[in-house]
């Protein structure tokens, strides 16, 4: 490739594949196992980091969805060119330590622009050693996860513009992929927590539970942030536990209800520690569970189903979802890799909710229980509201339970 074809090829965004050597201005590369090559300008940190290569649809929540701890495991392709605009701030986030392994951009950082911001999002990946590029082609890297599936992939970002190219195809290749992989592990809480913190408010802020009305036990495979608050809005006074509590200790804190929260990897693999505990819980008939995300797979698994790799995923936020029960589609924040097979479902579960994207199972009930769950994040707002009545209805139950 002469210095021309290299100069025109940057100024469409510096995305060359091409292993002769990274374009004129090129800092970052993203390698994928099967030897493409995306070249870029670095953002956030400097290094080297591997993962599976995902794609979000989102417009809007970018520190949201790097904090979301789903994401452990993953670098995760923004198709939305025009990433921070709003800036950084301690508010919106999931999780105090990010889970996702790096991320990839269209265009550069943009300088924010929000009166809420305190910090340029570069400069907060910075100070959490996250490692970016920007300047790819998205679109031509999300056709090619949706032909091929998601791939594993490096991604590196060296301001002196070298790159080991076979080193670093060597190790995506190398990288396991996420099949079989327990990380609820590494993103839940390391000791049992009470969380009283409500919703944020315009001129508020977030604010404290201060009259709880009924207790509930979240088991944290990586909980966000939004869903205790959710609950706690709602009058719960919440108990968080690790993800590798038995259900006889999640008893003892003799809980009005359970809840199962989000998480990365492969339910299977958590599964060899969670279902048992669920199961221990689900041998009290009475007791209210509301699972989501990764809970909603546990909670399927304890009860018989079984779970299965998607090709792509879902990890948006304009995810459209019908429920069955009452024909109502709802505007969906999603992000997951595995899916609940409907086909497998036993006889006591009955499917709530479907994708209309795929067709794809999106919720489940227990026949004649107050047992059910959703694989969508009911927290997030992209309907704005369409999703909350969900926390309505598990609080509702622990009321009629109460009764």
């Amino acid at each position: 490739m002469n210095d021309a074809a290299a100069r025109s090829l940057a100024a469409r965004g510096l995305d060359v594949r091409d292993e002769a050597g990274p374009p004129p201005g090129a800092t970052a590369a993203l390698v994928l196992a099967d030897g493409t090559i995306f070249w870029g300008r670095g953002v956030g940190a400097t290094g080297v980091t591997e993962g599976e290569v995902c794609f979000n649809t989102s417009m809007t929540g970018y520190q949201e969805i790097l904090t979301d701890p789903s994401y452990a495991g993953q670098i995760i392709t923004f198709t939305f060119p025009h990433v921070g605009n709003v800036g950084a701030n301690p508010e919106d986030i999931e999780t105090m330590t990010p889970a996702a392994r790096g991320l990839i951009l269209r265009a550069d950082i943009t300088e924010p622009s929000s009166w809420r911001a305190t910090q340029h999002l570069d400069a907060w990946l910075r100070s959490h050693g996250l490692i970016g590029l920007a300047g790819v082609d998205t679109r031509q890297l999300t056709h090619h996860i949706r032909d091929s599936g998601a791939p594993s992939g490096v991604v590196a970002h060296a301001p002196d513009g070298r790159f080991d190219l076979p080193a670093l195809r060597d190790k995506a290749k190398a990288w396991p992929g996420l099949a079989g992989m327990d990380l609820a592990k590494t993103v839940t809480c390391a000791q049992t927590y009470l969380w009283d913190e409500t919703r944020w408010r315009l001129g508020e802020g977030y604010s404290r539970l201060t009259e709880p009305k009924y207790r509930v036990v979240a088991v944290d495979y990586g909980a966000k942030r939004n869903i205790l608050r959710c609950l706690a809005d709602l009058g719960c006074h919440v108990t968080v536990v690790p993800a590798t509590t038995t259900g006889e200790e999640i008893l003892k804190h003799k809980p009005d209800g359970v809840f199962l929260s989000n998480g990365p990897g492969d339910p299977a693999a958590t599964g060899t520690y969670a279902v048992p505990a669920l199961q221990r819980l689900l041998a009290d008939t009475g007791l209210p569970i509301f699972g989501i995300c990764l809970g909603h797979q546990l909670l399927s698994l304890a009860l018989g189903a079984k779970t299965e790799k998607m090709h792509l995923g879902h990890r948006g936020a304009n995810h459209p979802v019908k429920d069955l029960a009452s024909g109502r589609v709802e505007i969906t924040s999603q992000n997951h890799g595995f899916v609940v097979q409907d086909d497998t479902l036993p006889e006591a579960l009955e499917p709530t909710h479907v994708s209309l994207f795929d067709g794809s199972n999106e919720g489940i009930r227990v026949k004649g229980r107050p047992v059910f769950s959703v694989q969508y994040h009911p927290e997030a707002s992209p309907g704005p509201q369409d999703s909350h009545y969900l926390f309505e209805r598990f609080v509702d139950a622990i009321a009629e339970s109460k009764r």
